[in-house]
């Protein structure tokens, strides 16, 4: 009987609207405990290791490219405060270049498999379809030496895109529209 009532009660509890599911909420009792349990098992269970090539400044200036482009609204890009969508999101993504953020000190096998299955729950989408193997491992070590980057590197995290410098000349001398 008691074995019944545990589901039944967590069941009754999730329909009642009062589990937190919007972003800004607490996170229920054990929650942080559940998820990081079941990632770290998953990914120990599933990690193959990986051998990363010892990366040269233009490899590192491609995984920078692809950080810029893929990652960087959600994990930041170094003197920028998170983004809005980084703000919004719970758990918050962690921001990689923000003073004393937390050094990536996974695995290069762990950092992989993240970017290429994501994280459920969190908002880390798994970026194996979208990738190839090869962008994943110069992402992954991008990331594994984001500390040491050279300073061609660091410019590809600095510089304003094309694009970026483009929208905003043609948006500085457009009128806005009328009705």
């Amino acid at each position: 009987m008691g074995l019944l009532l545990v589901p039944a009660g967590v069941y009754l509890y999730m329909r009642s609207g009062d589990a937190p599911v919007a972003t800004s909420a607490p996170p229920v009792p054990f929650e942080r405990f559940l998820a990081h349990t079941a990632m770290h098992a998953t990914i120990e269970r599933q990690e193959k290791p990986i051998h990363l090539a010892k990366p040269t400044d233009a490899s590192l200036e491609a995984g920078a490219k692809l950080y810029r482009t893929d990652c960087a609204v959600c994990h930041g890009l170094p003197d920028q405060a998170p983004t809005p969508t980084a703000e919004g999101m719970y758990p918050r993504p962690p921001q990689f270049f923000r003073p004393h953020a937390r050094k990536i000190d996974d695995p290069p096998g762990q950092v992989y498999w993240k970017v290429e299955n994501g994280i459920r729950l969190t908002g880390m989408p798994a970026w194996r379809g979208s990738l190839s193997g090869a962008q994943a491992r110069r992402i992954t070590a991008f990331l594994e030496d984001g500390p040491s980057l050279p300073a061609p590197v660091t410019a590809v995290l600095e510089a304003t895109p094309a694009k970026e410098k483009q929208k905003t000349k043609s948006k500085a001398g457009r009128l806005p529209r009328r009705g």
